[in-house]
């Protein structure tokens, strides 16, 4: 079973602390976002794009230039780990900035989900695309966000302050936001949907 774990880094709000670049396999990063690895003394093992983001191309770093309009950066270099066989990808600079690319990337994780396992993580936490059964430790006091895109069907949850049970999500009718965690662990599963997890990792006691 491949578990190599990627760090990619997109060209949105950077981290404002440098992640523990030990724990991972494989660096990377769009063209635009090179720029926080190399003022942070980061070297990617690649990074790639249509370089129309970076006024210098690096020369001591691997580029992939991928010029096709039609996908974006993020959707490229997903392509690029998928077809190196890697899948369990930490994204950074997902969100922030221009609030399109942010809707955009999550467009383009749902693409992705039954053949990646993305995560993304922000300056306040880290959200995922759920799955049918999705369990989560260490959560007690954080808020925990259930937001469908579009709709997600019969979900019922465990753990958490407000709870549903076998009741249906709706963009633009009825999401779960700010909802906060009772217990250390909580359970989410549901019948069809596509339904993104927002884990605000403040204590918020």
């Amino acid at each position: 079973m491949k578990t190599k774990k990627v760090f990619l880094l997109l060209n949105g709000t950077p981290p404002n602390t440098v992640p523990n670049i030990s724990n991972y396999d494989v660096i990377c990063a769009t063209d635009g976002a090179y720029q926080y690895l190399k003022e942070n003394n980061i070297k990617p093992d690649f990074i790639s794009g249509d370089f129309d983001s970076l006024e210098t191309i690096p020369k001591n770093v691997k580029v992939i230039h991928t010029p096709n309009q039609d996908l974006t950066d993020f959707d490229k270099i997903l392509q690029i780990l998928f077809d190196q066989d890697f899948y369990q990808i930490d994204i950074y600079g997902a969100s922030g900035n221009e609030q399109d690319h942010f809707l955009g990337n999550l467009h383009t994780a749902i693409q992705w989900k039954n053949k990646l396992k993305l995560t993304f993580l922000d300056n306040y936490g880290s959200y995922f695309l759920a799955d049918k059964s999705t369990i989560i430790t260490d959560c007690k006091n954080k808020v925990v966000s259930l937001v469908p895109f579009p709709s997600v069907e019969k979900i019922t949850t465990e753990g958490l302050q407000y709870q549903l049970n076998d009741e249906d999500l709706v963009f633009g009718k009825r999401i779960g936001t700010r909802n906060k965690a009772k217990e250390n662990k909580i359970k989410i599963t549901f019948e069809s949907g596509n339904l993104f997890l927002f884990i605000n990792e403040q204590n918020n006691e």
